[in-house]
């Protein structure tokens, strides 16, 4: 970039949810400007919090490095006729500005980049430029209400790390040997989703396992010792696998478990519950369907990876216990394998219809 039309632009909304075209105001404020404020102003939300949306516009502009994004709440009504409702916003948007630029180099704003009716009068309050970049639409036709109205039609539409924190979940949870990766796999293959995201946890005991044998060939699983680190790790993995597919997916994806299961079996491998994996809990995102596999008329197979043939009535009961606990939406599957498909599929396909939940 040459010499900048512009010392300190000024970007803000509500980005909500974010989409290509808040990644063309970025770009265009990042080319023409020293350096950029990108500042995300709105209430609070369960469907995508504020610090969501700022990650999702940081990624989108590290490749710049001239651009910060922070957040604030802002939760005065819109009124744009109301002075005194433009002068509440105003001073949370400098709010905004100052944190961003808590240095000694900082500048004023000179130009503000909008694509609003807006833009004029908040230009006009910050003194300042006001670069008017496709007000209708025509090079970038999209918007946040169009997104809400219909996610799935304008699924393409939105940044990746809104697509992480927006994609539905159906994940397929249950004891040792019920079918659930087969269930998974079947489930993806019927909705035609590039595949399940899979489980980590079982990779692990793969690696664990050569591992010990390395030292000690006659080794069994009954050999391995669990340590809390290493349910830590399986949960930090199992949620960034999650994360990755659904950034790169569609609007539903499958996840052959989840870290709600991985609090599971560290209870039954360490006797309790583990903070680390319940923090990893409370990072999922929120749009999800469990699918419980009974162990209720399915023989328990032995591949070499498994030890739980005695537990797996209690870990069915503890499965569903634990999904009724937390209040999640769950429904469990009894019957044959084709029986579980079908119903895994018409539980899919319903809560793919449901409008979203945007908070």
């Amino acid at each position: 970039m040459g010499e900048a039309d512009f010392h300190h632009g000024l970007v803000v909304g509500k980005f909500f949810p974010p989409h290509r075209g808040h990644a063309f105001l970025v770009r265009s404020a990042a080319q023409f400007c020293g350096r950029v404020t990108v500042g995300v102003f709105d209430h609070p939300s369960a469907a995508l919090p504020l610090d969501v949306r700022s990650e999702a516009l940081r990624e989108l502009a590290a490749p710049f490095g001239n651009v910060t994004v922070v957040h604030e709440v802002d939760d005065v009504p819109i009124d744009y006729d109301d002075p005194s409702i433009w002068d509440r916003h105003v001073e949370i948007f400098r709010r905004g500005v100052r944190k961003a630029t808590a240095d000694t180099d900082a500048v004023p704003v000179d130009a503000v980049f909008t694509s609003e009716p807006y833009g004029d009068e908040l230009a006009r309050r910050f003194g300042c430029a006001h670069v008017n970049l496709d007000r209708d639409r025509t090079w970038e036709p999209i918007s946040g209400t169009a997104i809400r109205a219909d996610p799935i039609r304008h699924w393409n539409d939105l940044l990746p790390g809104a697509r992480a924190r927006l994609a539905k979940r159906v994940v397929i949870v249950g004891a040792e040997s019920t079918g659930t990766t087969t269930l998974a796999r079947d489930l993806a293959a019927a909705l035609s989703t590039p595949g399940c995201v899979p489980e980590f946890g079982r990779e692990y005991t793969m690696q664990k396992l050569a591992v010990l044998r390395a030292r000690k060939p006659a080794a069994t699983m009954d050999s391995l010792s669990w340590s809390a680190a290493d349910f830590a790790l399986i949960a930090a993995t199992q949620n960034r696998f999650e994360r990755e597919a659904a950034r790169h997916g569609g609007p539903l994806i499958v996840c052959d478990t989840d870290v709600l299961a991985t609090q599971i079996w560290h209870e039954r491998y360490r006797g309790g519950g583990s903070d680390d994996v319940e923090r990893a809990i409370r990072d999922l995102a929120p749009f999800r369907l469990y699918l419980l596999t009974h162990d209720e008329g399915v023989p328990f197979e032995d591949d070499g990876l498994r030890d739980g043939r005695h537990v797996r009535s209690w870990m069915t009961e503890r499965f569903e216990a634990t999904l009724r606990e937390r209040g999640v939406r769950f429904e469990v599957l009894r019957g044959t394998r084709r029986e579980r498909a079908r119903a895994a599929l018409t539980a899919a396909w319903t809560f793919m219809a449901e409008p979203w939940s945007w908070g």
